[in-house]
């Protein structure tokens, strides 16, 4: 904890929890606009970087795409994909740029309104206020593992996406892995490239092309405002922010990831994994429709590419379309774990929210917070960093800057509406954070 800096029996005009690209971004605009906060970090800077990702990570989007508030990427490889440990160093690098009022190594167990109108943390140092509240602690909090785990024989190597760091990691034989957004395709490829077997349950995530007619389709995309979409502007909001991840990877300067190739290498694949009984595998006969829908999407997106340069007469190479490299001949429904020689399992499938120390009625029938932009109903209190909290860059390094500062903003208004309002007439403050944004 930062010696500093002692919450413990303060009051702070706003409390910023999460310590991430989000909640940093959150605090170098509110400095911007001087407004004094906290930010409360359960561990260090960089720990979900640092201890959640393996050894060979690296960012699925170009590093021109990382522009933290202020600090845009400085390095001499813009087109290039930082690897965990630089990523780590551009967030370290980015506190000593600011220096943000950070307390590391406290976490908060509980946050409630008072009837006073005021935010009450309780945390591992004791206990604060704060007039108004960020949630910056992102959505991935609990690892997902589907209860069908427990029925693996004991001998069988158990880990989630979040603890593997390499192939050594693992005893000898085989592996399978569960899962293919992103982080399970590249786990999978990881395993691959190391020689080990490998079987993949495949999933309905969709995938893009890492290049198309001469650049990242990542930058075409930015071009064509695809990335400032706000999520107002899709009819099914709420399934949107439930999307999987298009996989593709960053690995060696950045490619496709193509599973009908790993396939034709030797990779064992199959339909989504469904049940597991005794030492027998049991998995949905969904594997090609899978392996299409996900080329269809990439596909979808050179169609959009395409379009776009044409309507603007933009000089781009031509390059032939995709071709499958492999079909499956069969669906296999079953797999035995000891006929395939798997000594292991990795789950590549996904996190669960937890915001069960938040008391607050701010969350739907699914655990997700209800708000807009960012602000919920209980006036005071805001999330940062969530999935297309407003636009599809919204938690990551592209643009949570922009909702940082949006957020700084409304935040910023309140606080001097408040202030105003007191002065003048006795209102409660609480009513300036409950008026609409915009």
């Amino acid at each position: 904890m930062s010696r500093a800096i002692r919450p413990a029996g303060a009051h702070f005009p706003v409390a910023v929890v999460g310590g991430g690209q989000a909640g940093l971004s959150m605090s170098y605009c509110l400095r911007q606009r001087g407004v004094e906060h906290v930010v409360i970090e359960a561990n260090r800077v960089g720990h979900e970087w640092r201890e959640r990702r393996w050894d060979s990570f690296c960012l699925v989007t170009p590093n021109w795409q990382c522009r933290l508030p202020g600090y845009p990427y400085r390095g001499d490889d813009p087109d290039g994909f930082m690897v965990r440990d630089e990523i780590v160093r551009y967030l370290e690098d980015y506190v000593a740029f600011f220096h943000p009022p950070l307390v590391e190594g406290v976490s908060v167990n509980r946050l409630r309104r008072t009837p006073a109108g005021v935010f009450e943390l309780s945390t591992t140092a004791g206990d604060f206020t704060a007039d108004q509240v960020v949630v910056a602690t992102g959505p991935y909090h609990t690892p997902s593992v589907p209860p069908m785990a427990q029925r693996l024989p004991d001998d069988i190597v158990q880990v989630h996406s979040s603890r593997y760091r390499g192939p050594a990691q693992l005893p000898d034989g085989a592996v399978l892995v569960v899962g293919t957004g992103q982080s399970g395709c590249q786990i999978a490829e990881d395993l691959h490239l190391a020689g080990r077997p490998v079987h993949l349950a495949v999933g309905s995530a969709p995938r893009v092309a890492r290049f198309y007619r001469g650049r990242d389709c990542v930058a075409w995309l930015d071009e064509m405002g695809h990335y400032d979409r706000s999520i107002d502007e899709f009819d099914d909001a709420g399934a949107v922010r439930m999307r999987v991840n298009h996989y593709v990877t960053g690995r060696d300067g950045g490619r496709d990831i193509d599973l009908r190739a790993f396939a034709r290498d030797g990779m064992r694949l199959y339909g989504r994994l469904t049940g597991i009984s005794g030492m027998a595998l049991e998995f949905a006969d969904d594997l090609k429709v899978n392996l299409d829908h996900a080329d269809a999407v990439a596909e979808g997106i050179k169609d959009a590419i395409d379009a776009y340069i044409g309507a603007h007469d933009i000089a781009a190479p031509d390059e032939p379309r995709y071709v499958p490299v492999w079909e499956p001949a069969e669906q296999p429904g079953s797999l035995g774990l000891e006929a395939a020689g798997i000594t292991s399992v990795v789950w590549s499938t996904g996190f669960r929210r937890d915001h069960r120390w938040i008391e607050a009625p701010v969350f739907d029938g699914r655990g997700y917070p209800m708000h807009w932009r960012g602000a919920t109903s209980t006036p005071g209190l805001h999330f940062l960093g969530l999935p297309w909290q407003h636009s599809w860059g919204s938690g990551r390094f592209e643009a949570v800057g922009r909702d940082a500062g949006f957020l700084a903003d409304h935040i910023d208004a309140s606080r001097r509406l408040a202030d105003v309002c007191g002065t003048l007439t006795g209102a409660p403050s609480e009513l300036a954070s409950a008026l609409p944004i915009g």
